[in-house]
C-alpha cells in the first residue's frame, strides 16, 4: 500500500517541482529581459558556457508552460544561437519536455489550468473535439502542423481521458516536423529580412 501511495505522489511532486522551477526561471527571465531581447538571451547563454544549451532547453520548457513569447520566435532563436542541427535538437527536447509538463499540470489541476493557459484564446472549438470523442485523433493531427495552438492543446489533453503514454508518443513523433518548419522556415525569412536591411 505504501509503495502505491509513493508511486502516486512521485508525479505530483515532479509536477510541483517543475512548476516551481518554471516560475523561478520565468521571474529571473523577466527581470533580466531574456524573453524580449535576443541579444540578452544570447549573452546569458554565452556566459553559461557548456551549460548554455541546458539553459536554452529550460527556456523552451518555460515558454510552453508559461507562454512568454511565441514558440516560433524561440525556435528561431535556437537555430540562430546554436545552428540548424543543435538548434533543432535543443528546441525539440525543450518543447517536448514542456509539452509533457503542461499535460501533467492540467492532469493535476484540471480545467482551471487549461483556462489559465488559454488566456484570451477561444477554446470552444477544441472543447467540441472532446465532446464528439475525436479529441485524440484531432490532437495528433494538430501537433503535426505548426499553425495549431500546440501549448494550449497539451494542457487540454491533460483533462481528457488520453493516457500519458499515448500523449507522449504523439508529441515525440509529431513535434519534429512542426519544429523543423518553424526553425528552418523562420530562419530563411529572418535571413531574407536581414539582406533587405
Amino acid at each position: 500500500m505504501d509503495k502505491v501511495m509513493e508511486r502516486r505522489k512521485a508525479p505530483i511532486l515532479l509536477t510541483a517541482a517543475g512548476l516551481a522551477a518554471c516560475a523561478v526561471f520565468f521571474l529571473y527571465g523577466i527581470k533580466n529581459g531574456l524573453f524580449v531581447s535576443e541579444e540578452a538571451m544570447a549573452q546569458f547563454l554565452s556566459e553559461l558556457g557548456i551549460w548554455g544549451p541546458l539553459a536554452f532547453v529550460a527556456i523552451q520548457v518555460v515558454q510552453v508552460v508559461i507562454p512568454i513569447m511565441p514558440g516560433g520566435i524561440s525556435c528561431l532563436a535556437g537555430v540562430l544561437l546554436f545552428g540548424p542541427v543543435w538548434g533543432f535538437v535543443y528546441n525539440y527536447v525543450g518543447i517536448c519536455a514542456g509539452s509533457m509538463l503542461a499535460f501533467q499540470i492540467a492532469r493535476r489541476l484540471g480545467m482551471p489550468a487549461v483556462e489559465r493557459a488559454a488566456g484570451n484564446q477561444k477554446i470552444g472549438r477544441y472543447l467540441k473535439w472532446m465532446e464528439n470523442g475525436a479529441f485524440d485523433r484531432l490532437f495528433a493531427a494538430a501537433i503535426f502542423f505548426p499553425a495549431a495552438p500546440d501549448d494550449l492543446l497539451c494542457f487540454l489533453a491533460g483533462v481528457t481521458r488520453m493516457r500519458f503514454r499515448k500523449f507522449a508518443l504523439i508529441i515525440l513523433l509529431g513535434k519534429p516536423l512542426s519544429i523543423a518548419l518553424y526553425s528552418l522556415g523562420l530562419t530563411v525569412v529572418f535571413e531574407q529580412v536581414i539582406k533587405l536591411l
